[in-house]
């Protein structure tokens, strides 16, 4: 058995450009997730500190219908937009409510 080939030989160009772009994407989607989840946090300790609960369902409702319209504008599937959203904002809500826990046990702690 020979030495496996070096990743790419072989194929086209274009399909190599395009695979560099794709990845070039998915660095920017993972970056800029990472900026929204510090800003979620900063979130979840304001309504943490003010009373409020983690979610805000009106807010959800809202920023659905926003990106439903963003993605048909963009050519994106809205129903997947949605799903994407959906999944995003249970996990911010997951951190929401760790944080609100967090500072109720501080809370009590003081």
């Amino acid at each position: 058995m020979g030495e496996p080939a070096a990743p790419g030989v072989g194929l086209p160009e274009e399909l190599l450009r395009i695979r560099g772009s794709i990845d070039n994407i998915d660095a920017a989607l993972v970056h800029l997730l990472a900026e929204r989840f510090k800003c979620t946090q900063r979130v979840g300790l304001l309504k943490a500190h003010s009373g409020l609960p983690p979610s805000d369902p009106a807010r959800e409702e809202r920023q659905i219908a926003r990106l439903r319209a963003l993605a048909h504008d963009a050519g994106l599937d809205p129903v997947f937009a949605e799903k994407f959203l959906g999944f995003i904002v249970a996990e911010v809500i997951q951190h929401h409510e760790d944080i609100a826990d967090t500072h109720a046990a501080d809370t009590r702690v003081e």
